[in-house]
């Protein structure tokens, strides 16, 4: 389980695609935490669920595989499979490309944000970039058949950021993001038109599931 509160941004060192889904391998140097990876180990990328294969120190460049060749944080890499792929705009990262990650919740951790399982119902799309006074409001789309579970005030996880909703219309919803968020995050480099991962609030989901089955 995640909490939203994205750890800092890493960097795409290199890309594989194979039959069976792609390979991933992102550099966290100078992001504080990520020196003590393991294998097996669930992170979010991007809001993205997903199981550390391998993990080192260094420049994160292919063929640095020496997990005590020197460096700051290192990096670490990543499988989705042909489904996640398919689900999410991982498929279209290039080498450079940066990417929001955060380690799993430890159970004696604070929970800053909200329950975030990083498994992404759905990509939006940024309809608009606008900024109030010192921070920033975001505008999205909001994809078919998940307006109902947005609501004014309410947590949403946008390429793995806890947030909440400021404002729901027809068709759109809005978030405001503060200077710390946006410039801890890979929201100071989204445009108008760019993707991002929607993941709403299980708690909404078991909520409809149950009121679904009293019917």
């Amino acid at each position: 389980m995640f909490t939203g509160i994205v750890e800092g941004t890493g960097a795409v060192r290199a890309r594989n695609e194979t039959d069976d889904g792609l390979r991933l391998r992102v550099g966290v140097d100078g992001v504080e935490g990520f020196d003590d990876l393991r294998h097996g180990q669930s992170i979010s990328v991007s809001g993205v669920c997903l199981t550390v294969e391998e993990f080192g120190v260094g420049d994160g460049a292919p063929g640095d595989d020496d997990p005590t060749s020197g460096g700051e944080s290192g990096w670490f890499e990543v499988f989705l499979a042909s489904e996640t792929v398919a689900k999410t705009y991982l498929g279209d990262v290039r080498e450079g490309d940066a990417v929001n990650v955060e380690r799993a919740m430890p159970a004696d951790g604070r929970f800053d944000g909200h329950v975030v399982q990083g498994h992404v119902d759905t990509v939006a799309e940024v309809t608009g970039i606008e900024r109030v006074g010192e921070d920033w409001r975001f505008t999205f789309a909001i994809p078919e058949g998940h307006g109902d579970y947005l609501v004014d005030k309410g947590s949403v996880t946008l390429d793995g950021i806890s947030l909440t909703v400021a404002e729901k219309r027809d068709g759109e919803f809005d978030v405001a993001v503060i200077p710390t968020t946006y410039g801890l995050t890979t929201l100071s480099e989204k445009s108008v038109g760019d993707p991002v991962h929607l993941e709403v609030d299980v708690i909404a989901k078991y909520v409809e599931n149950m009121v679904g089955a009293d019917d």
